[in-house]
């Protein structure tokens, strides 16, 4: 999705504020691509629903011609005698219907119109991926800013610790082993690791989503991963996955076979249409020799009544092999929603976990904090301490973030 970047980078840029997701979901949309190719097909669809109508009309053309016809040596007769005369004059106006008989004309607008729906819910389909996706990146680096605060609050008190044993080991008080303990895990590698992962995930959706570029104001995401997540309201019967669009797009592709079928079919059967002319044919050119004639076709196929049985059973069978296809696609899509549904469990009992675990590394760096200055504990177990709670919050943020994106997962996969 790196197209999505650069889309945005200029509207980001110029604003120089932070955006929400859903400022960052609406950029994407309005951008040109892959939805834009899917919104056009929608558009070409609707023009082929417009052409296959025109069919039932009336067709009206007008024609105008004047033939020569030489001479026979029998004086008052004609060469060619299929024609009137010597001069023949020919202006008439005439209009056709078909009555579709076969049902030729019926399957052509079947066809179309199934072509229109199966665009327009691929326009749905690419929107939801659009938004997926968009959604994804944005939590990847919120969560990458977040352990990017984790790691500078943790140097920050790593720093403090260094301090304090620099005073303490001033006046006596702390071991020059303990000065060294202090000042040798102070918590820069790991603020430079978060750092550059920032920095790696701000280079590929940057555009998307920039966030606090120089101001004292948080985003919607920000503010969503710095508290714990409301659990998600999912569907848990086990048909919630047949809400989703593919399904759409699988009936509408359906009705389109269906209609292959009923056009193969017309091959076999009459066409009936009816005719009316009106103007001249005569041999001379006068508006009293006008007239008007009313006539029908139909027309019988006979040799190609083969041809049109043939291809009936090749569009039967074409439809069996797609229901046999959407059965397949439908397995998938239920092991799908039943694995988004796993994921997001888990994900929350995660959280609640790692909670757990902030909270006791919290009260552990606390205690051995108070140990140390009491004289009863070493600098290496506060380090150890605070390398603890560094670790617990970076895994507390990373399950909030898990959480998020697999809450976007089983949304798409029940078809919300």
């Amino acid at each position: 999705m790196g197209w999505i970047a650069t889309a945005l980078t200029s509207a980001a840029w110029a604003q120089d504020a932070s955006l929400t997701l859903s400022d960052c979901v609406q950029k994407a949309l309005d951008a040109r691509n892959e939805l834009t190719i899917a919104r056009n097909d929608l558009r070409v669809a609707q023009q082929g629903v417009v052409g296959a109508r025109a069919g039932f009309l009336p067709q009206v053309q007008a024609t105008g011609g004047y033939t020569y016809n030489s001479p026979s040596k029998t004086p008052g007769s004609q060469q060619f005698i299929a024609l009137n005369g010597v001069h023949e004059y020919l202006t008439q106006f005439g209009a056709s219907l078909p009555l579709d008989t076969s049902g030729k004309l019926r399957a052509e607008l079947a066809r179309a119109r199934s072509e229109r729906e199966a665009a327009r819910q691929s326009v749905r389909l690419t929107e939801r991926d659009l938004r997926k996706a968009v959604t994804a990146s944005y939590y990847r680096l919120v969560l990458a800013r977040r352990l990017v605060e984790v790691a500078k609050s943790t140097l920050a008190e790593a720093q403090s610790f260094e301090s304090r044993t620099r005073k303490l080991n001033a006046g006596g008080e702390a071991a020059r082993a303990d000065r060294r303990q202090g000042s040798g895990r102070g918590g820069v590698p790991a603020t430079d690791v978060a750092g550059r992962g920032a920095r790696r995930r701000d280079r590929q959706p940057r555009s998307c989503f920039v966030l606090d570029r120089g101001r004292d104001r948080r985003s919607e995401g920000v503010r969503s991963i710095r508290r714990s997540p409301a659990p998600a309201c999912a569907d848990g019967t086990s048909d919630a996955y047949l809400k989703r669009l593919e399904f759409s797009v699988f009936d509408a592709q359906r009705l389109g076979l269906k209609a292959d079928i009923g056009a193969a079919r017309a091959g076999m059967l009459p066409q009936t249409s009816l005719n009316w002319q009106y103007g001249i044919d005569s041999t001379r050119y006068s508006w009293a020799d006008r007239g008007q004639a009313f006539f029908a076709t139909v027309d019988v196929p006979i040799f190609d009544w083969l041809k049109a049985w043939s291809a009936t059973k090749q569009a039967h069978i074409r439809l069996e092999s797609f229901d046999i296809t959407r059965d397949m696609a439908r397995r998938n899509l239920s092991k799908e929603y039943q694995s988004a549904l796993a994921r997001v469990r888990l994900t929350w009992a995660q959280i609640e976990t790692t909670r757990q675990q902030v909270s006791l590394s919290q009260e552990n760096y606390h205690l051995s904090q108070v140990k140390y200055e009491g004289g009863e504990g070493l600098a290496l177990d506060v380090v150890a301490a605070q390398s603890q709670l560094a670790q617990a919050r970076g895994n507390y943020f990373s399950a909030i973030a898990a959480y998020f994106n697999a809450r976007s997962d089983l949304e798409v996969a029940s078809g919300q």
